[in-house]
């Protein structure tokens, strides 16, 4: 008789980077390419075309935009508008 662990496998976990790493790894991809600073890190290539890729369509650095969501969390709980 399986035990429920056999039964139901675990959810695979997922590793996050702050915003630091991430800019730190696609400056040193802009310089060296990513295939080398993926396989240098240990990442998937595609995860940093993925964060080039949000970098370039918002228009802002990753810390840029964890400061803007402080900043909404922030006013959401005194209960102002962001727009005035």
């Amino acid at each position: 008789m399986k035990t429920k662990k056999e039964e139901f496998p675990a959810r695979p976990t997922y590793k996050r980077y702050t915003a630091q790493f991430k800019e730190q790894a696609l400056e040193r991809a802009d310089h060296d390419g990513i295939p080398k600073v993926s396989q240098d890190l240990g990442l998937a290539g595609v995860t940093l075309y993925a964060w080039r890729a949000k970098r370039r369509q918002t228009g802002q650095l990753f810390e840029d935009q964890k400061l803007q969501q402080a900043e909404l969390a922030r006013l959401k709980l005194v209960g102002q508008s962001p727009n005035g």
